[in-house]
């Protein structure tokens, strides 16, 4: 595996994102699949794992530490916070209570310290200052390592690393979410700010994972998305048959093309595809080796792009919680 520099980590250059193995996409795979799913990723060359306080409201960092606890030295952990306080879900960002999920992070993940630890989203109730701050502490007293965002503008993104670094910004990123480029790439360039993109191969959807919505889970919060309801995931439909036959042409699979192509975009750049298939994270780890044409970038950006797109990536719900830039004409909703 390829690796980038995360800050002062070096990293393979596809990492892990774990959510879903707890949380979101309906149930959560039997205990033996998520554990191969983990141990998969790590003999593939995967040395950067991403988990939250909020994913299974604490499931999700009880399972990497207990399947990844014994090789803690192989990989850089990310956690998040400002999701959840105790055992609800709920969005804070209070100094307090940032640093008692911490330390409940820590227990639960089995270890001393965390390598990158987000702010999962940005509470505007409290200054973005005063979260980081509290983040800072965190780095001083020892219990994590770096400091990162998730899902903020260009502005947050400066506001706060005017108080201490930040080593990474996390936001959904992929062909049919372009909303990066509208700033904060460029920032993150400017600052020295590692970009992480989740959710690249479009929750599923550009991997040809969902061709059918009435085959998801109740439980499965893709239902509630714009881009998968009534005629907008139709005109998006006819959108993947262009899209797989791209990849056919570039001698990879769909997911393949989307990290690919990410990993082209921008050379400061770490995708964290996630998945509950072993046979899954073995495909996107292999994005690695992949290398494209101009020409295939240029037919993936003319085939898939906020023109072509139908729908919001959020419901208004949802959407009222982050804080990044909208594209130009973008529907919200």
């Amino acid at each position: 595996m390829k690796t980038r520099k995360l800050g002062p980590f070096e990293v393979s250059e596809i990492g892990l994102g774990c959510m879903s193995l707890s949380h979101a996409y309906g149930p959560p795979p039997p205990r033996q699949q998520a554990e191969a799913v983990l141990l998969g990723a790590l003999d593939a060359g995967c040395t950067f794992f991403d988990t939250a306080a909020v994913y299974g409201l604490g499931h999700n960092e009880r399972l990497v530490g207990e399947v990844l606890g014994p090789h803690r030295d192989r990989f850089v952990l990310a956690s998040k916070c400002g999701l959840s306080r105790g055992e609800r879900r709920e969005l804070n960002g209070h100094p307090d209570v940032l640093k008692a999920t911490c330390d409940e992070s820590l227990q639960r993940l089995g270890v001393e310290v965390i390598d990158l630890y987000y702010l999962h989203r940005w509470d505007r109730r409290v200054p973005i200052e005063d979260s980081v701050g509290a983040l800072a502490d965190l780095v001083a007293a020892g219990k994590i390592r770096t400091i990162g965002l998730s899902e903020v503008s260009a502005a947050t993104l400066r506001r706060a690393d005017a108080v201490h670094p930040i080593t990474a910004l996390q936001t959904e990123s992929s062909p049919w979410t372009r909303n990066p480029e509208v700033a904060v790439l460029e920032a993150c360039r400017e600052l020295g700010v590692t970009f992480v993109a989740f959710s690249p191969v479009g929750r599923g959807f550009l991997a040809g994972g969902v061709r059918d919505v009435a085959r998801l889970d109740a439980g499965d919060f893709r239902v509630g998305m714009p881009r998968f309801q009534g005629e907008a995931f139709q005109r998006n439909l006819a959108l993947l048959d262009r899209f797989e036959a791209i990849a056919r042409e570039a001698g990879c699979t769909p997911a393949q093309l989307c990290l690919a192509w990410l990993l082209h975009k921008d050379p400061g750049l770490v995708p964290i595809p996630g998945t509950t298939h072993p046979d899954h994270v073995r495909e996107d780890m292999a994005a690695s080796q992949v290398e494209l044409s101009a020409e295939t970038v240029r037919a993936v950006e003319a085939t898939v792009n906020a023109s072509t797109v139908t729908g919001a990536r959020y419901a208004a719900a949802m959407q009222a919680s982050v804080d990044t830039e909208t594209l130009p004409g973008e529907v919200l909703a």
